[in-house]
């Protein structure tokens, strides 16, 4: 239960007095939520939010769900399979945003779709926000209850719905790096896992989270040379156990960066500081001391990106030039891979999903500190600090920010 005398705020009791729709208290019987799934609208985006194995885990609980017309085929999930689900297919987003109290997609909303979120409504995906001011100042001003996947967070410090998806752009980050060193697309024309007699080539990771250490797993077993670079020497100890020292482990200081930078072929950028715009860890001098076709792969961007040079690109146009470096940019790289993408990240979120439905907001987020701890906006006030910090705009903590927005409904 979280106790919301921690930076959350007071009381659970006190918080929840103040659900409009939770007249009971958590474990006292379940809420009934109008879920909306609308179709992903970001460029080359076909992950859908909610499986229909997970429609029929909120039909099961009592719950309503509308699923926007082909919002899973581009995953391989038709209309048809969320009817025999128990959901309501409807024609339009607008359908789907008019009607259902709490909204679960897999990326933010774009500008197209700021006007259709309202006041009170519960919106589970991922935000980025720190990243993205214009987002951020209309969930404000539209007051929406905004639970961004990237900042629940366990006690521990892990990140049980950005894991899946690090996952995934960790691997695929090889991949496409791989790809671009190909001379057809700009790259230096290296064969990442080299043959015999000629070497592999030199793979630098700056970051040894979730998405570096997949990373140097999958170009460990193409046969490339890695290195990974991280600020926590306990980290890089494990590291070197976990892949039975076949990699080279570096302390994160500028040195050893730029050292690093000039001889890597495939430079990826790992860095994660979470809810908080990255940190820029390789400068501009960096990456134009880097080798003429060799390949950076921001895997930061959604936070702003760790790289100087990197500027967020779509699938539809995934790279750049810049300092005679391809860079490779993609803002929501396992969008590519939507089939496994989805079910993954179904598979993370479904539980909380569950537990906003059952117990609207403020009752799961008065229960659980790790889902407390992604709401990012709530009731016009920004609640999660390296947001705030991003654009100098006021940190409410959460309790306060949910009191306020109670006096705000009883005046």
């Amino acid at each position: 239960m979280l106790d919301f005398r921690s930076p959350y705020g007071h009381e659970a009791r006190e918080a929840s007095k103040w659900r409009p729709r939770d007249a009971r208290e958590p474990g006292q019987g379940l809420e009934v939520m109008l879920v909306g799934v609308p179709r992903e609208v970001k460029d080359h985006e076909f992950r859908v939010s909610v499986t229909p194995a997970g429609v029929h885990e909120y039909h099961n609980r009592g719950h309503h769900v509308l699923v926007e017309q082909a919002a899973g085929e581009g995953s391989g999930f038709s209309d048809s399979a969320y009817s025999a689900a128990g959901a309501e297919v409807v024609d339009s987003a607008v359908d789907v945003f008019e009607r259902a109290e709490m909204i679960v997609k897999v990326k933010e909303p774009i500008p197209s779709e700021y006007d259709l979120l309202r006041p009170e409504q519960l919106l589970f995906t991922y935000l980025h926000l720190a990243a993205d001011q214009s987002l951020t100042r209309a969930l404000v001003s539209n007051r929406v209850q905004a639970v961004a996947y990237e900042t629940v967070q366990h006690a521990d410090g892990s990140l049980p719905l950005l894991t899946p998806m690090s996952e995934v752009a960790g691997r695929m980050a090889v991949q496409v790096g791989a790809h671009h060193l190909e001379r057809a697309h700009g790259g230096r024309g290296t064969l990442l896992g080299g043959i015999p007699g000629v070497p592999g080539a030199d793979v630098v990771v700056i970051g040894g989270g979730v998405v570096g250490t997949n990373a140097a797993q999958i170009a460990l077993g193409m046969g490339a040379n890695v290195t990974i670079i991280d600020m926590s020497l306990e980290r890089l100890r494990t590291l070197d156990t976990m892949l039975h020292g076949r990699v080279n482990t570096l302390a994160s200081n500028s040195s050893n960066v730029a050292a690093a930078a000039k001889r890597a072929d495939l430079l990826i950028g790992a860095v994660l500081l979470p809810g908080a715009k990255a940190p820029k860890i390789v400068s501009e001098e960096m990456v134009s001391s880097m080798k003429a076709g060799s390949v950076i792969v921001d895997v930061a961007i959604d936070q702003g990106g760790c790289i100087a040079t990197a500027r967020p690109t779509t699938h539809s146009e995934p790279t750049y030039m810049a300092s005679g470096v391809v860079h490779y940019c993609v803002t929501n790289m396992p969008g590519a891979v939507p089939r496994t993408s989805t079910i993954g990240l179904s598979n993370a979120t479904l539980p909380f999903g569950l537990s906003l439905a059952d117990f609207g907001f403020y009752g799961a987020v008065a229960q659980d500190p790790a889902l407390a701890r992604g709401v990012n906006v709530v009731n016009g006030k920004v609640t999660h600090p390296a947001v705030a910090e991003a654009f100098g705009m006021e940190y409410t903590p959460l309790s306060d920010a949910i009191l306020q927005g109670a006096a705000t409904l009883s005046s």
